[in-house]
C-alpha cells in the first residue's frame, strides 16, 4: 500500500469508556506515539485512576466523559454497546463537528461462546452515526487485542485496522492515525453501511482466540 499518509501528529485523541482495556490500551499506545490523549469516564477520577494507571511518564490525562468529548480534536467511543446509544446522545453537542471513531462491538455472549446482536441502525458505527448528525462518524479498531496494547513486552502490533465511513477526508486522518501504532495499518474498508460484518467479526475472532489461546488479528493481502 503506497498511499501518502496524513500529518496527524498534532491531534489529540480522547477516548471515551477509557477506563476498560480497551480504551486503556489505545490510550497507551497513542501515548507512546506522542500524542496527547484524554481517557473519559462518567466518573472523573475513576478516568484518572486509569490514566495513572498508564504510567506517569505517558502524560494521560483523565476527565468526565463530556469534558474529553469537548477537548479533544479526535474522539473514540469504547464502550460497552448497552450504554452506547444513550451516551452518545448525551454528548451530541461537544461531539459536532468532530470526527468520532466507534470501536463498539454488538455482542452477546453464553455457553457456546460469543455472537453479534441485532442493531436496528445495521451496526453500532450506524447507530452512531443516526444519534450524530452533525460529527463525522467513522468504524474503527475493532479488532485490535487489548492484551496486545497494554503489554510492554510487545514493541509492535501485528495487524490492519478497517477504516469504514462516508467521508473520505475522516476515513484518511482514521487510517493515518490507525499508522501511528508501530506495527498497525489503517486499511480502507469501505462505507460505513458495511461496519455490521466488521462488528460481527470480532464473534469470530475470540472464537480463534479461545481455540488457539492466541490474540489474533487480521492482515489484508495485496495491498
Amino acid at each position: 500500500m503506497t498511499e501518502e499518509l496524513q500529518d496527524v501528529k498534532s491531534l489529540s485523541i480522547g477516548i471515551l469508556g477509557g477506563t476498560g482495556d480497551q480504551g486503556k490500551g489505545l490510550a497507551r499506545r497513542f501515548a507512546l506515539a506522542g500524542h496527547t490523549v484524554l481517557i473519559g469516564s462518567r466518573s472523573a477520577s475513576r478516568a484518572q485512576e486509569a490514566a495513572d494507571g498508564l504510567g506517569a511518564e505517558l502524560g494521560v490525562r483523565g476527565g468526565e466523559n463530556a469534558t474529553v468529548a469537548a477537548e479533544a480534536d479526535i474522539v473514540i467511543v469504547a464502550v460497552p454497546y448497552d450504554g452506547h446509544k444513550s451516551l452518545l446522545e448525551s454528548l451530541r453537542s461537544e461531539l459536532t463537528g468532530k470526527i468520532v471513531v466507534d470501536c463498539v462491538n454488538p455482542l452477546g455472549f453464553d455457553k457456546q461462546g460469543a455472537f453479534a446482536l441485532p442493531v436496528e441502525e445495521g451496526s453500532a458505527a450506524q447507530q452512531a452515526a443516526a444519534v450524530l448528525p452533525d460529527s463525522r462518524v467513522v468504524a474503527a479498531f475493532h479488532h485490535v487485542s487489548a492484551v496486545l496494547l497494554l503489554d510492554p513486552e510487545v514493541a509492535e502490533v501485528d495487524l490492519d485496522v478497517l477504516v469504514l465511513g462516508d467521508d473520505r477526508e475522516a476515513t484518511d486522518t482514521v487510517q493515518a492515525l490507525a499508522s501511528r501504532i508501530p506495527g498497525v495499518r489503517g486499511v480502507y474498508g469501505g462505507r460505513l453501511r458495511n461496519a455490521h460484518q466488521i462488528e460481527a467479526f470480532t464473534a469470530n475472532l475470540i472464537s480463534i482466540n479461545r481455540r488457539y489461546k492466541a490474540h489474533a488479528g487480521i492482515r489484508i493481502t495485496d495491498v
